[in-house]
Formats: C-alpha cells, structure tokens, sequence
C-alpha cells in the first residue's frame, strides 16, 4: 500500500471515529445526561485542538522541507534574486504572523474551554489596541508594496536600446515565436491574414517583416537584456519561466511585455543541476482549456557566440513560404494599377474635398 493509501486509511478512520463520539455526546443528550457529556465533549475537542496544532504543524514543516527544491529551482537571471528576497520577506513576515496568530487560536480554545461557573468577560472596545492592529499591517503591507511596484516597474519598463526583441504568442494549445530579422524590427501582422501556413498574421506588404523568422523554441543569449513581446491569439495564457522567475499574462487584444538578462547557460543549467537533459521551460500556468498541458516550449540559453552563429542560419518566413509572399506581391501590384488608373483630375477635387 502507497503512503497515499495509507494516509487515506487514516484520515477515514479519524472521520469514523469522530462521528462514532459525537453520535454518543448526541445520544446521552438526548437521554437528559447534558453536564457531564458536554464537559467530557469540551475536554475532548480542547485537546484534538493541541493534537491538531501540533501534528498538523509537524506535517507542515516536514512537507516544506521535503519539497524546497521543488519549488525554488535555480535562478538562471538578474532580477530574479531580487525577486527571490522579496518573495522570501513577504513569506517570513507572513509565516512569523501566521504561527503566532494560531498558536494563541489553539492554546486559547484549549486554555477556556467550557468550564461550570466560568463566565467570558465583554471586552466592547478598545481604541489604543484598534489603532496598533491597524497602523502595524498597514505600515508593513505599504513597504511591501512599495518594493515590489519598484521592481515590477524595473522589468515591465523599457529595455535597454541593444536588448534581443522577440515576439511569443499563446494559442490554444501551443506558443508560437517570431524573431525580427537582421533589422532588429518586427514586422506588422494582421490578424485578418491568420491562415495554416501564415499562423502569426504576417503581414509581408510591411518591409520591416520581410525578414522576420519564426523558430520552433526559444534561443536567447546568456549575460544579454532579452525582452518578450507577449500577446494571445484566443484566450488568456500566461508566459511562466520558473528558472528566470517570469511571469505575464498573455491578453487576448492587450499586447504586454517583460524584459530579462539570463545568467546561466543550458549547459551550466545542466552541469550545476546534474541532469544532462534539463532544458529551461516556457509553460502556461493559466488553464486555457483541455489541452493546457500541452503548452510548454524549450527554452535555450546560448553563449553569445553561439547564440550569433544560430541567428544567422534561421531563414525568414517569407523565404521559407514563397507562395505566401507571392500573393502579397499580386495583391500589391494590382492596388498599384487602379490608383495608376485613376486620373489626376479626378484626384485633386477628391484630395481638396478631404482637406
């Protein structure tokens, strides 16, 4: 039998067993033997209170420990130390109040439980007290705050001017990734133009995507600013690199972005983790439908040289789809003739009707 199995054995016997009690409080109750069995329940709910903070305690921290790894995975970026400490200060503040808070909720309901003869004190209103409760958190929560707006404000800002620009989009089920050419520009698209072959709408009447290029995973070059254009194609995905400590909603009809500088190759990733066969991952964390799962893409972090070397060998989408460029260069030509058949004269009157 698994632990799982073994886990869930117990939890339905504690389940039977406190039913089995509270069906004999409810029956002596019934029967009028209502002091004595509601003292008994009270000094038996008082101490599950105990057990319960104890063992559930116990199971928590071990819990934590033994997954750590798994959800802290090496950072491979610069802003993600910053990231990491402000995470980690938010969650030892919080963990520090959490524990304190129900320590005292379960020693309190231990400590008062029901007695004969004991009576609550009315405590109606305290102002110096409210005013502590009040002012402390919000002093907290405000620097807390403040930090994190200044961070997010860092990497969702402009990019530096010589920043590797890329363009990732979210569809169901998969990403799609265009690069600009040796323009460094990407190129209009148009979401009219979206068909099989041409998935990303390019839109090749606009120069400045002649040479855009599409790749079937991310190449981004280590100790170097990269910054993602983001956008969906249908419904609400979200960009997730765990390793760079990114996160952005992908919003259908809102472009967004975020900017990165990676520290660590894939190679480095993989000597410093032991596993010859990581490769840093792009997946969406928001359920977009039945085939979520599917939306991961590999991420590699190349040298720089070996980053140049890769560029250079892609092929732009047009070369690559002649026949989409082709019908482009038609539609082109034949606008071109109707306004060449215009007469001017019938232009002028036209051009002086707007103004």
């Amino acid at each position: 039998m698994t632990a799982l199995g073994i886990l869930l054995v117990l939890a339905l016997l504690l389940v039977v067993f406190g039913l089995l009690f509270r069906l004999q409080i409810l029956t002596s109750i019934f029967s009028g033997s209502t002091t004595r069995e509601v003292g008994v329940s009270n000094r038996v709910n008082a101490i599950l209170f105990i057990v319960f903070m104890i063992v559930g305690g116990a199971a928590f921290a071990w819990s934590f420990v033994d997954n750590f790894d798994k959800m802290n995975p090496p950072i491979a970026s610069v802003h993600g130390h910053a990231t990491e400490r402000m995470f980690w200060t938010t969650m030892i503040i919080l963990g520090i109040v959490f524990t304190l808070t129900h320590i005292l909720l379960f020693v309190y309901s231990y400590k008062y439980q029901h007695k004969e003869g004991r009576r609550a004190f009315f405590f109606p209103h305290n102002n110096k007290i409210e005013i502590i409760w009040t002012l402390i958190p919000a002093v907290v929560m405000a620097g807390l705050v403040f930090a994190g707006w200044k961070e997010w404000s860092r990497i969702t800002g402009p990019a530096p001017k010589d920043a590797v620009v890329l363009e990732v989009m979210g569809k169901q089920f998969n990403w799609l990734v265009r690069y600009p050419g040796r323009d460094q520009k990407l190129g209009m698209v148009n979401y009219r133009l979206i068909d099989a072959t041409n998935e990303f709408g390019f839109d090749l009447s606009d120069q400045s995507g002649l040479d855009d290029f599409v790749a079937p995973e991310i190449h981004v070059p280590k100790g170097h600013p990269v910054l993602l254009r983001i956008r969906s194609r249908d419904v609400l995905h979200a960009v997730y690199m765990p390793h760079f400590r990114v996160q952005m909603y992908a919003v259908p009809g809102m472009p967004t972005k975020f900017w990165f500088t990676p520290t660590k190759s894939t190679d480095e990733m993989r000597a410093q983790t032991g596993n010859p066969k990581f490769n840093y991952e792009l997946a969406c964390n928001q359920i977009c439908g039945r085939g979520h799962f599917a939306m991961k893409l590999n991420i590699v972090v190349d040298e720089p040289d070996d980053y140049v070397a890769w560029f250079s060998q892609q092929k732009s989408f047009s070369e690559q789809n002649p026949d989409v460029l082709a019908s482009f260069k038609q539609k082109t030509n034949k606008l071109a003739s109707k306004e060449a058949a215009i007469p001017a004269a019938a232009v002028v009157p036209a051009a002086k009707a707007s103004l």
